[in-house]
């Protein structure tokens, strides 16, 4: 028998079922529910939610985070985050977002897929990074052309599951990074701990400061332990490795410019130090500050991390020994301990600021 194919219907408009700025109660106290008139939420600290109506006044434009409804001109929330307005533009930062990479971007990532010419990075962006063969340094700092061996023997250099520090050189048309690990404080991470915090987005994390790289003269006989924060959310905390000056064959120091005759053949080793007791329990403390940090929603930088390592210090024996874990003088830094050590460094850094 035949049929017949009519058009769909129209989707039926969904009301505004929340209060408005205008909303005033009757004489009964019930508010009244209808739709808003030039509704602007334009507050920078205002908390919106997928479908929200941002505004529905023809004078603002839409950005990323927002859309306009189809059925009528108001801008309507995709996400859930905070309303920011550039000029007549208007923008939400989502809460907990993938990394964006930025050019000039310190980021720590981890090799997921080794090519002929290149590796693929994982930095916690929407896309892999690319990491040219031609953007690492040759073992002996040699600068030169790649050739094909050096092709047939990428995987020593990197391979999969391999951690890295760069910087985010360039940028594809797609929006994936291309990055470079020519500068001798770039390579291969070892002897330490790997940290992945969220909150890239508008809830604390890792926020782009003067300083990424640094190094923390630890207690209790932890010696020197150094901080790698990636913009990317990505944290390394690692043993201290030897600075501008190095010890060469004899105990000749070694200055900058030739430290690649030293350290080039250990550029690239996949194997670790020997690390002691006492080191390794101040990384710890470290990973346990930056965890606190997180869980509370505070931005992670050199500041607050000094902070809150210099409070968890607070309160402990000098001869404090490794076996006595847990209590209040354990390594452990959650729960209301953790609280108290996030507590601690607001308030210095509150107090130093005036």
């Amino acid at each position: 028998m035949p049929f017949t194919i009519t058009a769909p219907a129209p989707p039926v408009p969904i009301a505004y079922n929340g209060p408005s700025d205008s909303d005033s109660a009757d004489s009964e106290g019930d508010i009244d529910m209808g739709p808003p008139s030039k509704r602007a939420r334009l507050s920078t600290k205002s908390i919106v939610t997928p479908g929200e109506i941002v505004t529905d006044d023809p004078q603002w434009m839409r950005g990323h985070g927002t859309y306009t409804s189809p059925l009528t001109s108001a801008i309507l929330s995709s996400v859930s985050g905070t309303l920011q307005k550039t000029n007549k533009l208007l923008s939400i930062a989502p809460l907990r977002a993938r990394y964006t990479p930025e050019i000039g971007d310190l980021v720590v990532g981890r090799i997921v897929e080794v090519q002929t010419k290149r590796w693929k990075v994982d930095l916690s962006a929407p896309l892999l990074a690319h990491l040219p063969l031609s953007a690492i340094n040759l073992p002996g700092g040699i600068l030169r052309k790649r050739t094909s061996t050096d092709e047939l023997a990428i995987r020593s250099f990197f391979s999969e599951g391999d951690l890295l520090v760069a910087e985010v050189q360039s940028m594809y048309q797609d929006g994936a990074a291309s990055l470079h690990t020519r500068s001798l404080k770039y390579g291969k991470l070892r002897n330490g701990v790997f940290l992945a915090v969220s909150g890239t987005g508008g809830g604390g994390g890792v926020v782009r400061a003067r300083r990424q790289v640094w190094t923390v003269l630890t207690g209790n006989g932890g010696g020197e332990v150094d901080m790698v924060l990636g913009v990317n959310g990505y944290i390394w905390i690692c043993k201290h490795s030897r600075g501008e000056l190095v010890e060469g064959k004899g105990g000749a120091q070694v200055s900058i410019m030739r430290i690649e005759d030293v350290v080039g053949e250990s550029m690239y080793s996949n194997r670790n130090d020997e690390i002691g007791p006492a080191t390794r329990r101040e990384i710890a403390r470290l990973s346990g500050v930056v965890r606190a940090l997180v869980e509370r929603g505070v931005r992670v930088d050199e500041e607050m991390v000094m902070r809150g390592y210099e409070a968890s210090l607070e309160g402990e024996e000098t001869d404090y020994e490794y076996g006595e874990a847990g209590g209040e003088n354990g390594e452990y830094l959650g729960g209301e301990r953790g609280k108290r050590v996030v507590e601690t460094a607001l308030a210095a850094v509150h107090a130093a600021r005036g």
